[in-house]
């Protein structure tokens, strides 16, 4: 007999900084003192199977709860959930953080998190505190100080084998100035790194789990030319010593001479970034073009992830046509790496993408999008340079292309559109294909997949009724095997009792073919109703039956599934 483990799981959050809800002290005496709101939930959940093996438990509960106190805005959450499934639950951490807010001053306390530029500090969670300021007048302020890692010691086994990832607790500190007037803007942004060398045990070099510190600088401008002409800019550059123990050395770049900020060691490296983009807006229509390099290896301490090793051009437009009927945006752009050329190979890919939009009518909505990619590798043995004699030697090497092209068309129909009834149909085809070029032979060694929906939908207003049909047919073909999936669906969904109760049953009903041969055939039915009491209470039930039938001895088994839910929520507030 089975047996259920019963799962608690309680959680605690202060104003989660997932949620940025800042405290306004100037509120104050000027709203509620206190105000809590919250709701609980019950869901029981029955499932039984024949012809395969129970995928889930028969029977399972699951109930959960918040509770939400907001003093002067100030809110503490709480929340649990309680289950019988033998499942584990994982919380990576615990976090709190609060955002006082008071006129143009908002400061930030806890586990924060805080966004410059794309290359200094970009959404890496800090513990410690951090202040903007926004006062009259056109300039900007903030600062950061906290704790970037926390130090983890080095866990190992019996056989002394190191069985964790170890880190050194890292303290960091930033600024950004911003100065804004009539169109014109410049931004000041400097952020400072370093790891503390004691702060873990021993650990082995081989692990390449060291000491670093980083300092980046960046200034970032823009300014509008003639009420259309908008370029913008951003030049960093990041000092990275990726072993402070190292000793200290000489280097002529700037970074390396700007005092206590940052010491220059032997291990040290300087890499460099600029993104730069001219633009022409005028009301119905606009250009323009961007330009963006970052040298290989480029990183900042202030992100989690970067990427670097990439130069890109882009060019974009777009314009409003036939007084707003029909929009078009079209973008374009080319890019590669091994910009130092020190990889054995170079990838280049270009992206185009066109979209449009066209509305003739308040009936008629059409739109349509094509999207190419193209990845376009050339790859060099190093055998040649060792046996390179002359500039012009070894010219053929592998040119390698990959393409890859996306369609797709929407189109909606409204029949009628009245206080009494409302009909339309809609029409969606997508298609993306995929191919190897190798020279001048192009090979469809990729795959081909095709999506097509149709559907027809009419509501009868008075009697709040909705009925649906539609037809969905899905089609991957590919040099292997070509599979097909396709078949019709229905829906009808009612209110009843003065929208209180709400009704829906819905059956579909598809078929696969591979290679052309029927594999399986699988019906569903589904009956879903919800009804609400006095506002705050809520009754739902969910029956689902699935049937899949066989056809083919390769294909999975036949069986049917049936799986009911039975729930009920409340919701509360009290001030």
């Amino acid at each position: 007999m089975r047996r259920f483990y019963p799962v608690y799981i309680f959680c605690f959050t202060l104003s989660s900084i997932q949620s940025l809800v800042a405290q306004n002290l100037a509120d104050i005496g000027k709203s509620n003192p206190i105000t809590v709101t919250g709701g609980v939930s019950l869901n029981q959940i029955f499932y039984t199977a024949s012809g395969i093996e129970n995928r889930r438990d028969p029977y399972t509960y699951y109930a959960a709860g918040n509770v939400n106190f907001s003093l002067y805005g100030w809110n503490v959450p709480l929340s649990f959930a309680v289950s019988n499934r033998n499942t584990s639950f994982q919380q990576p951490f615990n976090q709190y953080s609060v955002h006082p807010t008071y006129k143009w001053i908002t400061g930030h306390a806890g586990y924060c998190s805080m966004s410059y530029s794309p290359y200094t500090v970009n959404g890496h969670i800090f513990l410690g505190g951090a202040v903007d300021l926004a006062p009259q007048g056109n300039w900007k302020f903030s600062a950061l100080y906290g704790r970037f890692l926390r130090a983890v010691q080095p866990q190992t086994d019996t056989s002394g084998l190191i069985t964790n990832t170890p880190s050194f607790k890292r303290m960091g500190y930033g600024f950004k100035t911003s100065y804004s007037k009539d169109g014109t803007f410049i931004d000041l942004i400097a952020f400072h790194a370093k790891d503390e060398i004691g702060s873990i045990a021993f650990v082995p070099d081989s692990l390449g789990i060291l000491p670093q510190e980083n300092l980046v600088l960046s200034v970032g401008a823009g300014k509008t030319f003639f009420d259309h002409i908008v370029l913008k800019g951003e030049l960093a550059s990041s000092a990275l010593s990726r072993d402070i123990r190292a000793e200290e050395g000489e280097h002529v770049h700037p970074l390396a001479h700007v005092g206590f900020l940052y010491t220059p060691r032997l291990s040290s490296s300087y890499y460099k970034a600029f993104k730069t983009s001219l633009n022409y807006q005028q009301d119905a229509y606009s250009f323009g073009v961007g330009y963006e390099r970052i040298d290989p290896q480029y990183r900042t301490l202030g992100a989690y992830y970067f990427n670097n090793d990439l130069e890109s051009i882009t060019a974009n437009g777009a314009a409003s046509l036939w007084q707003g009927k029909m929009n078009v945006a079209v973008s374009a752009g080319t890019q590669r790496d091994n910009l130092d050329r020190s990889k054995v190979s170079t990838m280049r890919r270009m992206v185009g993408s066109l979209n449009i939009n066209y509305v003739p009518n308040p009936k008629l909505n059409v739109s349509a999008s094509y999207s190419n990619f193209q990845t376009y590798t050339n790859i060099r043995s190093q055998f040649v340079n060792i046996n390179q004699l002359t500039p012009y030697d070894n010219l053929d090497t592998l040119n390698y292309t990959q393409i890859s092209q996306s369609i797709t068309a929407t189109t909606t129909y409204a029949l009628s559109n009245s206080k009494e009834r409302r009909q339309s149909i809609n029409l969606n085809v997508n298609m993306q294909d995929a191919a190897d070029k190798q020279g001048q032979v192009t090979q469809n060694s990729g795959s081909r997949f095709y999506n097509v929906n149709a559907g027809y939908m009419y509501n009868a207003v008075p009697q709040n009724l909705t009925v649906s049909v539609a037809f969905n047919a899905n089609i991957n073909d590919n040099p292997a095997v070509t599979t097909r999936t396709l078949g019709p669906t229905a829906t009808v969904s009612k209110l009843f009792f003065d929208r209180k109760l709400r009704a829906s049953v819905s059956s579909s009903y598809n078929n696969t073919y591979t290679n052309s041969r029927h594999v399986s055939a699988i019906l569903n039915g589904r009956i879903n109703g919800s009804y609400t009491l006095y506002r705050k209470h809520n009754l739902n039930l969910s029956l689902v039956a699935v049937n899949r039938e066989s056809t083919s001895e390769t294909a999975a088994q036949s069986f049917t599934e049936f799986t009911g839910t039975l729930g009920y929520s409340y919701a509360f507030g009290m001030k």
